[in-house]
């Protein structure tokens, strides 16, 4: 049974969408961090250009249709693996190694 409840088509798909773009645009945002790291407080301006890119490799994935489906039949098959063994999957955060 693969249709989809609210909660996970608004909440728990777009939340392996994020952590995936995450990991995908790792290189941005670890450019942003350590810009933001480097300016302190005039990271407004200073990191602009590293938050721009930031934002436009993430809207990228966050945007494109095969990407969610990418991100759609992984949590399928991570419920299909819970319903069958009872096991949840703990869920992998993205963690910038700075």
């Amino acid at each position: 049974n693969s249709k989809l409840r609210h909660v996970e088509k608004d909440v728990l798909i777009p939340q392996i969408m994020r952590d995936r773009a995450k990991e995908l645009c790792s290189d941005k945002v670890q450019a942003f961090t350590k810009c933001c790291q480097e300016t302190g407080l005039l990271m407004v301006v200073k990191c602009r250009q590293e938050n721009t890119a930031l934002k436009d490799c993430l809207v990228g994935y966050y945007s494109d249709p095969s990407f969610y489906e990418e991100c759609k039949a992984e949590y399928l098959k991570q419920r299909e693996e819970y319903r069958a063994t009872g096991i949840k999957k703990k869920r992998q955060r993205f963690t910038p190694n700075v």
